[in-house]
């Protein structure tokens, strides 16, 4: 089971059926046209055609099982005072004395240079559940991180700081 914002289930459901209503009947169009064209061996037109409907096809599946499988946060049920799926949060990496910020989201929605990190990330798995003040220890790819939180933000704009 994935968690989508509210957001990115209305993008996921929007590409879905843009595919579904505009590319696919464009791609059996395309089809049509160059079958008719005559021998489909020696057809470099129909053949790519055939490999857009297959990858047509296979992201259109791939978007309806991440539809199935997932489901919108109802953000009025998150913990308000602990880093939680769709919380903003700042945070003090000790070595260098850096300070980020990302949003903890599903991995669907993972943007980098957004400022979007998966929660199934090591940065993002180590936040969940931590309230600010914490300090965090992280086993990442390019070592261990120790992270003090510093604040925690909520998309209704509330603020954890430590006082």
């Amino acid at each position: 089971m994935e968690y989508l914002s509210k957001q990115r289930h209305d993008e996921i459901v929007a590409e879905l059926n843009h595919l579904i209503d505009v590319v696919y009947p464009r791609i059996r169009e395309d089809l049509a046209e160059t079958s008719a064209q005559g021998d489909r061996s020696d057809n470099a037109g129909y053949r790519e055609a055939r490999r857009n409907q297959a990858k047509t096809i296979s992201r259109i599946r791939f978007l309806q099982k991440v539809l199935e499988y997932s489901r919108v946060i109802d953000t009025a049920a998150l913990p308000k005072d602990k880093v939680c799926l769709l919380s903003r949060v700042e945070f003090t990496n000790l070595t260098t004395n850096a300070r980020m910020q990302f949003k903890i989201v599903s991995p669907h929605e993972m943007d980098l240079e957004g400022g979007k990190i998966s929660l199934k990330s090591p940065i993002g798995a180590a936040l969940m559940g931590k309230k600010v003040g914490e300090i965090v220890e992280v086993r990442a790819p390019a070592g261990t991180l120790n992270l003090r939180i510093e604040s925690i933000t909520l998309d209704d704009g509330k603020t954890f700081a430590d006082a």
